[in-house]
């Protein structure tokens, strides 16, 4: 038999090195625990306080990935999410010949996908859409219009020094001045009545006028929609002089689009999508006159024009059919005892609130747990929130890959986001060790169960720096990591706690509910600090 004791020495010593080389503050917590040869290796649970709070309207212009469509998750209700945005021209100032007549007017923006087979015989690919949410080509109404509404830079109520901020629920101010009737107005109704985001490859065919010879190009799924001929006709070939010199006139004389969402069927989807890698091309003859020997000679030639899904955006989320238990924890949060559910959504949803460490009992401004264990001369090795998911409240929804965990009395991001730069598998497993990711039963399509937050160098320098303040958490639904999403927006009506929301949870259309902190739950299910400790015996 191995000596117990003898194990635990030489583990705690190995793993003190191992840390030692790591972080030089390790130390400082128990710093003459070296000269000690007894040691003791431990897990402790901390009391947390956790509760619901909702976001109402939210900022959501110019963000980096927007939502278009419709989803519903049982567990909180629909959602329908609609978009308007400016438009530029690749090349200003264009120079448009005599009696230009438009072919044809494309809109093609590309969905996130994945090839996931190539034909050997025909060089087709398979696609598979990421970031598609809902029932798999579920039809909705899309309806693209003129926009009137235009979209100013600068806030003229800060006499234009802060940005101008649109929010989440203006969608009915972009709809009352929408112009004119519909501009994809295709024949097909999979372009309008019936769109569908469509996972298939799509194959363009054109054919040389002189040499006949057609060829074929193949692209990625994408929203690929014929416009209004007429439309594109008056507003930019024949548009009054001046409108097209700068992108800045444009904006104010074409004044962008308005993506209106409408549901026309049982089933429903929702796709994430980068509207910026979005393009309008303009296929048209015009005469071209040329000159030689004194012999003036005018033929037709093919020519485009490309307008970029580009300026001020914002996107907008119409909520419905609002389940009742989830209503009601985001309207009367528990923030005595804390809730026992947690629902983080989201969008306009919803996020949590923590407050470590419990009560301060001698009302000497520190919680009397921080208290000891500042006095306790513990290594902290870690610290972890830990989540379990209800699976019962999800009602088989689908679960969100990610949680977000940050300084909420700051505004910022914790320590441990800020120092983590290792990288996943993909971008979206980046800062696996701050964590936060989606863990599921080990079978296949396994329910989700666990999420975990690495918070130790948040809860080292609270107790190393006595002077540091015991901030408040906020929580937050999120797809991806990326340091470009962990901005903040302003929530339209701040109270004393929420101002402003992790940018990321505010594309992300889903939702997860979680066991909170409240007496009332199981102890095993209930939300918790976790920290793994040295301590001298």
């Amino acid at each position: 038999m191995y000596n117990t004791a003898f194990l635990k020495k030489l583990i705690f010593i190995c793993s003190f090195f191992m840390f030692f080389s790591c972080d030089k503050d390790y130390n400082v917590v128990g710093e003459d625990l070296i000269g000690d040869n007894n040691f003791e290796l431990g897990k402790e649970y901390y009391a947390v306080k956790a509760y619901n709070q909702s976001t109402g309207a939210i900022q959501s212009d110019n963000l980096p990935i927007n939502t278009l469509g419709m989803y519903t998750n049982a567990a909180f209700g629909t959602t329908t999410a609609s978009f308007a945005t400016q438009v530029e021209l690749v090349s200003v100032d264009p120079t448009i010949g005599a009696n230009a007549v438009m072919d044809s007017v494309v809109l093609n923006i590309p969905y996130f996908s994945t090839v996931t087979n190539t034909s050997t015989t025909t060089g087709i690919k398979t696609y598979e859409l990421d970031s598609i949410y809902g029932t798999s080509k579920a039809p909705f109404r899309l309806s693209i219009y003129e926009s009137g509404y235009f979209m100013r830079d600068l806030d003229p109520a800060t006499n234009f020094k802060e940005k101008q901020a649109y929010y989440s629920n203006q969608k009915n101010d972009f709809d009352a001045l929408k112009i004119g009737s519909r501009l994809n107005d295709a024949a097909d109704v999979k372009e309008n009545d019936a769109f569908y985001f469509d996972p298939t490859e799509i194959a363009e065919k054109t054919t040389d006028e002189e040499t006949k010879k057609t060829t074929t190009t193949r692209t990625a799924p994408a929203m690929r929609l014929k416009l209004s001929n007429s439309f594109f006709t008056s507003k930019i070939l024949n548009a009054p002089s001046g409108k097209l010199t700068t992108n800045s006139a444009l904006k104010d004389y074409f004044r962008g689009l308005y993506f209106k969402v409408e549901k026309t069927a049982p089933a429903e989807n929702m796709a994430s999508i980068d509207f910026s890698r979005g393009v309008i091309k303009l296929y048209y003859k015009e005469d071209l006159s040329t000159t030689a020997n004194g012999v003036t000679t005018v033929k037709r030639v093919n020519k485009t024009l490309d307008l970029k899904l580009k300026g001020n955006t914002v996107n907008f989320f119409e909520e419905s059919d609002t389940n009742p238990d989830y209503l009601a924890a985001i309207s009367n949060p528990n923030s005595t005892l804390g809730d026992s559910k947690l629902y983080l959504k989201g969008g306009v949803g919803s996020s949590a609130v923590i407050e470590l460490f419990g009560p301060d009992n001698d009302n000497n401004g520190v919680s009397d747990e921080l208290e000891a264990l500042r006095k306790s001369g513990w290594l902290i090795n870690e610290a972890n929130l830990v989540f379990n998911i209800d699976t019962e409240a999800m009602k088989n929804a689908v679960e969100p890959n990610r949680i977000y965990v940050y300084n909420l009395t700051n505004k910022t991001a914790v320590l441990d986001y800020l120092t983590d730069n290792t990288s996943g598998s993909t971008a979206k497993n980046n800062k696996f060790i701050f964590d936060g990711i989606l863990r599921k039963e080990a079978v296949t399509n396994g329910r989700g169960l666990t999420y975990k937050v690495r918070i130790t160098n948040q809860i080292k320098n609270l107790i190393k720096n006595a002077d540091s303040t015991n901030v408040k958490l906020g929580v937050v639904v999120i797809e991806d990591i990326d340091t470009r999403y962990a901005a903040f927006n302003k929530v339209k009506t701040p109270n004393s706690l929420f101002s402003v929301v992790p940018n990321a949870s505010v594309f992300n259309p889903l939702g997860t509910v979680l066991f909170g902190s409240n007496p009332a739950v199981p102890e095993e299910k209930r939300l918790r600090l976790e920290i793994i400790y040295t301590k001298p015996n």
